[in-house]
């Protein structure tokens, strides 16, 4: 199994292309399922997750095309209704079939999901609100069974339905689900983040009739059917991130290219408050960095506020910043696994709760940890950057589902970054 060799110590500088956003195209691939024509997407990162849902798409009889950053995928003649476990154990965001295959062929058998061992990430939110919009659905031998051939024309029905938590997927799935049903469907306590506006975005393109994408209620008017369109999938704004921390921490100024500023509000103000000096325009960000920050008190919440998934990033600027910081986890329960490694690299965190207290230390120590989880794998290359001497990263399949040519991207900034076998 693969491992990652980080020798630290080493200044970034250059510029760096930021690739097309994992957690949109995930979605917006699904999304070729409700229409009757090819779609055609760009900016679709090479990526494990995105490797699977392909092959997921295509099990399943869409016939797809890909060349670099670009896919086709034509959904004329979809032959199964079935999302199996091999398929989707290893990810999570495979859930966002159910709705497409629902609303246009009235039936879907999709296996409970997979994924990161970040904690609970419930499905239910999408079956109660499917169900809301009259569906029959049944869970048996881990298997969700759901069905429309009971209901008028054999559609979904319209309705309002009120998340209890703000979830990304759910919102996505159930307005993927909601565009092909019949009549209007309001999602209340919707998820804001920039994902679902850009799947929003490409459904309107698809003559889908969506308006408040973007804010916490969302209306759907149904359409009897969609067409395939042309889509340019939004920037990695995760990606952005975590490159603009690696800037931060080793020092030097990094240009990121293809990056929209505004997706990025709530990192870049606590960047600068850690004494970072960052600029933009429209679509470049550029990080200058001495390399030495000043810890700052991180919360998560949903978008627009504080990422959850760029935690773990600035646990590992905190663990080298002068002073002594508060990191507090309101979205997944189980979300500091990266903890008890960055210790081993000689931080100084403790836990209580939801909240980690970050003491910053004056030097980290190269040493060989284990990555559990995505975010938790990119804050392990981030202390290994700045550490002293070399970090060996273990089980970096996890970085490999979501970003593209990492190693590559930062050795060209000057990093040492090397993978072993």
């Amino acid at each position: 199994m693969d491992k990652l060799l980080i020798t630290g110590g080493n200044r970034l500088n250059g510029e760096v292309t930021v690739s097309g956003a994992k957690n949109a195209a995930l979605p917006i691939l699904c999304a070729a399922l409700l229409a009757e024509t090819p779609l055609h997407l760009s900016s679709i990162a090479a990526l494990k997750d995105i490797d699977t849902t392909i092959k997921l798409l295509d099990t399943m009889g869409v016939k797809i095309s890909r060349n670099g950053d670009k896919v086709t995928l034509d959904a004329s003649e979809v032959a199964s209704f079935e999302a199996t476990y091999e398929m989707v154990k290893t990810m999570r965001a495979s859930i966002l079939v159910l709705g497409p295959l629902l609303a246009r062929f009235g039936t879907a058998r999709v296996s409970l999901p997979g994924g990161c061992a970040i904690g609970s990430r419930p499905v239910d939110l999408h079956i109660k609100g499917l169900q809301a919009m009259g569906a029959a659905i049944h869970i048996t031998h881990g298997y969700i069974q759901a069905s429309t051939l009971h209901l008028p024309n054999r559609r979904l029905q319209g309705a309002r339905y009120y998340m209890d938590l703000v979830t990304v997927t759910g919102t996505e799935n159930l307005m993927m689900a909601a565009a092909l049903a019949e009549g209007t469907t309001v999602l209340e306590n919707a998820a804001k983040e920039p994902e679902v506006i850009d799947l929003a975005e490409m459904l309107i393109k698809m003559g889908a009739n969506i308006t408040g994408a973007g804010t916490d209620v969302i209306t759907i008017v149904g359409v009897e059917k969609l067409n395939g369109t042309t889509h340019n999938v939004v920037c990695d704004r995760i990606e952005a991130g975590t490159y603009m921390v690696a800037a931060a921490m080793a020092g030097g100024e990094v240009k990121l290219l293809n990056v929209q500023a505004h997706l990025l509000d709530a990192v870049i103000e606590k960047l600068r408050e850690a004494g970072a000096t960052v600029t933009h325009d429209a679509d470049t960000i550029t990080v200058k960095s001495d390399g030495k920050l000043k810890a700052v008190n991180i919360r998560t919440a949903p978008h627009p506020a504080f990422p959850t998934d760029m935690q773990a990033q600035f646990m590992a600027l905190n663990a080298m910043a002068e002073g002594v910081s508060k990191v507090t986890e309101t979205i997944f329960e189980n979300r500091f696994m990266h903890v008890q490694e960055l210790q081993r690299m000689g931080a100084d965190i403790s836990i209580d709760g939801n909240t980690a207290l970050v003491k910053g230390v004056s030097e980290l120590d190269g040493a060989t940890v284990m990555a559990t989880d995505l975010r938790a794998s990119a804050s392990l290359v981030l202390a290994g950057l700045v550490a002293r001497g070399d970090t060996v990263i273990e089980r970096i399949y996890h970085l490999d589902r979501g970003y593209e040519n990492l190693e590559a991207k930062l050795n060209a900034l000057g990093a040492n970054v090397k993978r072993v076998a």
